[in-house]
């Protein structure tokens, strides 16, 4: 698909659920570098590696750097988003689906940042999408499970690797004659790119709901490969930048202090072990929750070093993740409808 900047504003001036479709992408954008990103920093900061502020510019800086070198590559990311779920019915009537979709997402996301719970956008993306399809059509026929088994295998596969890297990562570094001051600088490399695999993963997400609303509004449904224009990951990456600015202390000090008390060594081995599982993930086409990889990468990490992980705080974020899936899709189906009835 290839699509001008100039021909998109004409499309979104043009039709009115692309425009409000848009406009709740780039805050879904927002809120993910917001409540997301600032996981990629929760180490370097908790152990004093860099302070919060200049952490959360390093992590907005690339996480753009992220979205826009690794999407110029590989985009079988943002193709499974693209092909999560069919939306018949029409253009308006698609449009209107998703835009409830996007709805759907950002109150889920406001509030696992009202309670400072690391949840993953990307899940409630794909749980929104598939919701709301299904409200459109009233069947679950629509949505493409294989494209679902991906998610749900990057679900596992991230969640158990993230673990076990995580705890690799820690025994490694307890054989390595370093200074402490060395390994509290090496936190601020990794974490730069812990920030840059976030901007893979989670901008690729969304440069696909992009361009699904882009062909619903042109009454598209096929699911051909398409070239990303450089405008749109740049202003995905721009967004996602913008978000992680505003901040994320809550998410930081609920990972980093709450779940797991971290020293340096502790922090840059969970940085290391959440970056071979994210960069293995991208290059696989995975799509992965990077919450989730550095989360279970934090467990490791604490489970192997002695710093006891408080399993209760664990819990409770875990249930989120389980139930965002559910959670999301039923508030996505529901927004649809009323929204189709509106």
């Amino acid at each position: 698909m290839h699509l001008s900047f100039f021909e998109f504003l004409e499309q979104m001036a043009a039709n009115h659920a692309l425009f409000g479709t848009v406009l709740l992408t780039l805050a879904v954008l927002l809120v993910n570098g917001w409540t997301d990103a600032p996981n990629a920093i929760a180490g370097a900061v908790v152990t004093g590696a860099i302070p919060f502020r200049p952490a959360v510019v390093l992590a907005a800086a690339f996480n753009f750097l992220g979205v826009l070198c690794v999407t110029s590559v590989n985009a079988s990311v943002a193709e499974t988003v693209y092909s999560i779920a069919s939306f018949d019915g029409g253009p308006k009537a698609a449009l209107t689906a998703l835009c409830a979709a996007m709805t759907a997402i950002v109150l889920w996301a406001g509030l696992a940042w009202f309670f400072g719970i690391p949840t993953s956008e990307s899940h409630a993306l794909v749980a929104g999408i598939s919701g709301a399809a299904a409200a459109l059509e009233s069947s679950f026929s629509c949505i493409r499970w294989s494209c679902w088994a991906k998610v749900i295998l990057g679900l596992f596969l991230s969640a158990a690797a993230g673990f076990w890297a995580g705890q690799t990562a820690r025994r490694g570094l307890k054989s390595v004659k370093v200074s402490p001051r060395t390994i509290l600088l090496a936190q601020i490399p990794a974490a730069a790119a812990a920030s840059f695999l976030h901007g893979a993963q989670d901008g690729q997400k969304f440069i696909g709901v992009f361009l699904l609303g882009t062909a619903l509004a042109q009454g598209r449904t096929d699911e051909g490969t398409f070239i990303i224009p450089l405008w749109l990951m740049g202003l995905c990456a721009l967004f996602m930048a913008l978000g992680t600015l505003i901040g994320g202390r809550r998410i930081i000090d609920t990972v980093g202090r709450e779940m797991v008390s971290l020293g340096p060594q502790e922090g840059l081995a969970a940085d290391l072990g959440s970056i071979v599982c994210l960069l293995g993930a991208t290059l696989l086409g995975l799509p992965v929750s990077t919450t989730h990889t550095r989360t279970c990468a934090l467990l490791g990490v604490g489970d192997c070093g002695g710093r006891h992980p408080d399993w209760g705080v664990a819990g409770k974020i875990a249930m989120a993740w389980v139930l965002t899936f559910p959670g999301c899709m039923a508030i996505g189906y529901w927004m649809s409808k009323l929204f189709l009835a509106l």
